[in-house]
């Protein structure tokens, strides 16, 4: 196939685009700036210029191409204050993917999350498919109706799927949630978690996500949900535990009142108990991960 990735230089699109490539597929990478261009060229893909706001490239884009995976998300906005321009940016991207390919049975996927799904139980593909849980913020709830809008699209001729996510998508390079966890741990001299750190959360090496990704763009049914999870729960005390031993650092509790002094922005997130599990996905698609979990990956961070 001919793919069109939106970003395809970021950190999972960096991974999808070599296991794409790798299975015979031609890749256009929508880059945003000169030096994401320079990166998908030599990783042997057509760049084109462009962002999510470039709603005409993004048409045309997608009607040339025999799949589309939508991976961009303008986080640089998303988490320093306004999560629902970008979730609003993301809705008029999706939006236009899905006029270019009705009727045209071509693959659709989109990635999406499962923190937050079934707080405190083990969320599955079946979870979520209702509206977004009463007084949830407008962002999430904008990005919430942006997965059902993109499997809405099964009705329309469209074979779209939602690829959710875990909180941590590790591996050599990653700058998300778990590197934020160790460099605040070696700034401060404390590896730390909330209350007695029972809360778990899923986790996948993103090189197992990006097979995923490509199962999804070959088989997925019109209308499927994924679930990308490795590791179903692991406990955030695990985590500090395991970070405390690698950094040589004590371990402690701190009290869910305390935790935003500690993580600032990043406390409300590592408070939510979001276990999932990949039962269905792995039964529907035969994607089973192969790299290495979370606990011990964390000793390369």
């Amino acid at each position: 196939m001919r793919v069109f990735v939106t970003g395809a230089s970021g950190w999972i699109g960096s991974a999808v685009v070599p296991e794409l490539l790798g299975a015979g597929h031609t890749v256009v990478g929508m880059a945003r700036s000169d030096e994401a261009a320079a990166a998908l060229v030599a990783a042997g893909v057509q760049a084109l210029p462009g962002s999510l706001d470039d709603l005409d490239t993004l048409h045309a884009a997608a009607t040339a191409a025999d799949g589309v995976i939508h991976l961009a998300f303008k986080h640089d906005i998303a988490f320093t204050g306004d999560f629902a321009g970008a979730a609003t940016a993301d809705r008029s991207a999706i939006e236009t993917f899905g006029a270019a390919l009705a009727g045209t049975e071509k693959p659709f996927v989109i990635a999406s999350g499962t923190l937050g799904l079934l707080p405190g139980q083990v969320a599955t593909e079946q979870d979520g498919l209702d509206a977004a849980p009463a007084g949830a913020a407008v962002g999430p709830q904008i990005r919430h109706s942006n997965a059902h809008l993109t499997l809405s699209f099964a009705d329309r001729g469209v074979r779209s799927s939602v690829l959710r996510l875990p909180p941590t998508v590790h591996g050599d390079g990653d700058n998300g949630f778990m590197a934020t966890i160790v460099g605040i741990a070696r700034t401060t001299g404390t590896s730390v978690y909330i209350g007695d750190g029972s809360n778990r959360w899923p986790a996948v090496h993103r090189l197992d996500a990006a097979t995923l990704f490509r199962l999804a763009l070959e088989q997925a049914p019109a209308g499927s949900v994924l679930h990308a999870v490795a590791d179903e729960g692991v406990p955030l005390r695990a985590i500090a535990e395991v970070i405390g031993r690698h950094l040589d650092v004590p371990v402690t509790s701190v009290s869910p009142d305390d935790a935003a002094a500690h993580f600032t922005w990043l406390a409300h997130f590592l408070g939510v108990d979001s276990p999932a599990s990949s039962t269905l996905t792995r039964e529907l698609l035969g994607w089973t991960p192969t790299h290495i979990g979370l606990i011990d990956d964390l000793i390369h961070y």
